[in-house]
């Protein structure tokens, strides 16, 4: 399993070489392109590798935190595990996304919030709706 010190390691290398925490900036600095689509009411993003070149595509119906958080999503995927196609599917619950799933939402939080910490006694919603982080987040991180 992926330590978390290795993702802050990985996230700080990231932010460090490409001097920006921008989720859209660090895919393409890093090559991947990026594309907005109409994915359905079910699926906001997806991350895959066709003949060498990586994607992530992002549902153009989502609100622009939405985007932004997807984006950092399936960066996470694409940093944290590599080879692997995953679907980055709208929760209609509370339950567990996955090992993977919840790796790549907290790669995504830990991305967005960088160089950005709470307020003495800031609540989380409120910390997130500051820093552009959607607040039902928040419920994907947990187990």
């Amino acid at each position: 399993m992926l330590r978390v010190n290795n993702m802050d390691e990985l996230i700080n290398n990231l932010i460090t070489k490409y001097k920006t925490n921008n989720p859209f900036e660090l895919a393409r600095a890093l090559g991947i392109h990026i594309r907005f689509m109409d994915l359905g009411t079910g699926t906001k993003g997806l991350y895959y590798r066709k003949l060498r070149r990586r994607f992530i595509v992002i549902h153009n119906g989502l609100p622009a935190e939405w985007q932004r958080f997807v984006c950092a999503h399936e960066l996470g995927h694409d940093r944290l595990h590599k080879g692997i196609n995953r679907f980055f599917l709208e929760e209609h619950s509370f339950f567990s996304p996955g090992k993977l799933e919840r790796q790549a939402n907290l790669f995504a939080v830990k991305l967005l919030s960088s160089g950005t910490l709470p307020d003495h006694d800031e609540a989380v919603k409120s910390y997130y709706l500051r820093i552009g982080i959607p607040p039902e987040v928040r419920f994907f991180l947990e187990d």
